[in-house]
């Protein structure tokens, strides 16, 4: 029934080496170090079960419409047994009748026994015999037929393998599937696809200083890094395409174009400025010009962890910070009302927390939000959350579909087209839905993508005349959502947040910082917000230990800031029992501050404080501002009482550590008072005494001149 195609005989370099016929019931011999396979059939299939391969690495055309299109089945054989071997034919499997569902499809996908293979097997004059295969040696084949000859009929998807028997005992098989499509009656429903693609990283930096913890992002942006397989798949993209880009990723390679410097055991490692680094940036900001982009919070911080720790003001500043770095580095703006939490999951808490802070989508795992009752059909995508600030729209990612997108190892990418092809043709066709649905296709967030796989499946999903490729944004819940369950969030995921000893430091950080930036004049974003925001990136949860070291670099430069304004002198002295005593404060910024200054006294019953600011002390960057304190000390007291000195911020806040000052008093006031008392009065009573010394004085003259007069 199917015509044989020519044998391609594309031998491997061993096929040149002598070969030995092998023949049933002969015993194994040894050239050299290859031994020839031997003993019956089927212990030869045995043998060779493990390490003889067979591919389909090509069906053309990949979906036949009509029954007298020629399809062509092409692959590769490769004998990986170590021994040569002899007696082995390729077949074509196939069946007429087509799966029925998804769960069917997974079934037969992932089924390794070689008995449940489709039954039909092509027979004597169609089935290809090989010439005797070389150990490493690798010989192509091809089929070709027409779905007519393979007993096609409806439109459907159908199980079809490639399997290589041993004296005619099977041995090893590829599966794939087949997607016959001719014209239906009526047409098929077109579902809306919409893919979104992550170009997020974990962060590379501590502070916001050129100072990256390792050197991987270089490797990353370069040959066959990750980030470079990304910026390949970006250029031949469609715009349909919605892209989940973390603004700090764009924020540490365009810190590489400028040079930087590299964490090591004994210090730093100076490089150049990263040429990669700019072409990197370039190419993105260019092929992103015109698709869809989505700006993650900055860092792409753990949301429900912070919801659960009480970090609620991180959520909010990281998403306004994400969407100015992306403007500022793509030159254009970003959406960043939708949210892909870590894993594509997240509980109540993390969801009223993003709705608070102005999201309104998110992109969720199907574990996340399943439907209500079990369905024989898929869901569409699009469902509505209740949440403390409104209706939120939840987009849930077809699990399937997405896992096509980063196959399992060895997965080839013909056999993920099929499978994608076939998935998609099986869901237009499942019964009772006549009306569009919404499908997306989202892989994990910190991928490994091939990008011909990648640009294959969206060049085909384009091609499908079931499919409709779409923006993110532009699918909401309609006729056709199904009511779901709820958010599903289970202990282990609860498990896999950061926990609070790891954020209990960063919390310490994070409240630090905003003092640096109230204690200012201008009340300017805080210097460290990126910085800390870095610290409760979601890419810790597997890696702690990096987070703590890059959590205790950012702790060391939050508190060098800080002290940066203190509080200055030696101990002060308060002559008598009260006076002022001059408190001084340096900055040693370069920006204004505004500051208040609570000063306590440590003894109330020996010194007493009265001080009242009203308005803050101005200072200017790199001066010094100076407030006089009333104090009073209790009567006869002398020696040392301290007061503590806190400075604090324009809302109240205290700012730094306290310090402690020490007011010498001197214990003299009583003694004085009488030296003084006395010293007065002796004087006065020198006054009183030369008065009356002078009074007698005259009154004598007087008479000694009365005494004259009578005499004349």
């Amino acid at each position: 029934m199917i015509r044989k195609a020519t044998l391609l005989a594309a031998l491997s370099a061993a096929l040149l080496a002598p070969l030995m016929a092998v023949t049933p019931g002969a015993a194994a011999t040894k050239t050299g170090a290859a031994a020839v396979v031997a003993a019956s059939p089927a212990r030869a299939a045995l043998a060779a079960r493990q390490t003889l391969s067979v591919s389909i690495t090509s069906i053309t055309p990949e979906v036949p419409r009509s029954l007298t299109d020629v399809i062509k089945f092409t692959g590769t054989v490769r004998n990986g047994t170590g021994a040569d071997m002899a007696g082995l034919k390729v077949r074509l499997r196939y069946t007429s009748q087509k799966l029925t569902d998804r769960a069917s499809m997974s079934a037969y996908q992932a089924d390794q026994n070689l008995q449940t293979l489709p039954e039909n097997v092509s027979t004597r004059n169609s089935f290809m015999d090989l010439q005797p295969l070389a150990a490493g040696g690798t010989a192509r084949w091809e089929f070709t037929a027409t779905p007519a000859q393979l007993g096609l009929r409806d439109f459907g998807v159908y199980p079809v393998a490639v399997d290589i028997a041993q004296y005619d005992v099977p041995v090893t098989a590829d599966r794939t599937f087949l997607t016959y499509a001719p014209p239906t009656v009526p047409k098929l429903p077109r579902n809306r696809l919409a893919i979104a693609l992550p170009v997020i990283d974990q962060p590379r930096r501590g502070t916001d200083e050129a100072l990256f913890i390792d050197d991987k992002l270089s490797q990353s942006l370069t040959g066959r890094g990750r980030l470079a397989d990304l910026a390949k798949i970006a250029q031949s993209a469609p715009s349909t395409v919605t892209w989940v880009v973390d603004p700090a990723l764009l924020d540490d390679v365009n810190t590489m174009t400028k040079g930087y410097r590299v964490k090591t055991k004994d210090g730093a490692e100076g490089r150049p400025a990263s040429a990669a680094a700019t072409q990197w940036l370039t190419t993105m900001r260019t092929t992103l010009a015109a698709s869809p982009v989505v700006a993650a919070p900055y860092a792409d911080p753990d949301v429900a962890a912070l919801a659960h720790q009480g970090l609620d003001t991180q959520t909010r500043r990281a998403i306004e910070l994400g969407g100015q770095t992306a403007r500022t580095l793509l030159g254009r703006d970003a959406k960043t009302t939708l949210n892909w939490p870590a894993a594509g999951v997240l509980d109540d808490d993390a969801l009223d927390l993003l709705a608070v802070s102005g999201v309104d989508t998110v992109l969720l795992n199907s574990t996340n939000l399943p439907p209500r009752q079990p369905l024989a059909t898929t869901p569409d995508a699009a469902a509505t959350l209740d949440t403390v600030n409104g209706p939120v729209t939840a987009l849930v990612a077809d699990a399937e579909l997405s896992r096509l997108f980063e196959p399992a190892s060895g997965t080839s990418a013909l056999q993920s087209t099929q499978r994608f092809i076939a998935e998609t043709a099986m869901i237009a066709a499942e019964p009772g839905q006549t009306a569009p649905r919404s499908l997306v296709v989202a892989p994990s967030r910190r991928w490994s993508p091939s990008p011909t796989l990648v640009t294959s499946l969206i060049k085909a999903a384009g091609r499908l005349p079931w499919l409709q490729l779409t923006t993110l944004e532009s699918l909401k819940p309609g006729k056709t959502s199904v009511p779901r369950a709820g958010l599903v969030y289970t202990e282990q995921q609860r498990k896999d947040e950061l926990s609070g000893k790891y954020l209990a430091p960063v919390k310490e950080a994070w409240s630090k910082a905003q003092l640096t930036s109230l204690i200012t004049e201008e009340k300017a974003s805080s210097g460290f917000d990126a910085a800390v925001l870095r610290l409760a990136s979601s890419a810790w949860r597997n890696n702690t230990r990096a987070g703590r070291s890059a959590t205790k670099l950012v702790g060391e430069a939050v508190d060098a800031r800080t002290n940066q304004i203190q509080i200055t002198g030696a101990p002060r002295a308060l002559a008598g029992s009260n006076g002022v005593v001059p408190i001084s404060v340096k900055n040693e910024l370069s920006t204004r501050i505004e500051v208040f200054i609570d000063v306590t006294s440590d003894n109330p019953e020996l010194l007493d404080v009265t001080f009242e600011q009203d308005e803050p002390l101005l200072i200017g960057g790199g001066q010094s501002g100076t407030v006089q304190v009333q104090m009073t000390a209790a009567p006869d007291t002398s020696g040392d009482v301290t007061v503590t000195v806190q400075l604090k911020t324009a809302d109240g806040q205290p700012y730094g550590e306290p310090q402690r000052l020490t007011i010498r008093t001197t214990g003299y006031t009583g003694i004085a008072l009488v030296i003084v008392g006395a010293a007065l009065t002796v004087m006065l009573a020198a006054v009183v005494t030369r008065l009356l010394r002078r009074r007698s004085e005259r009154r004598l003259a007087r008479a000694a001149k009365n005494r004259e007069s009578e005499t004349v």
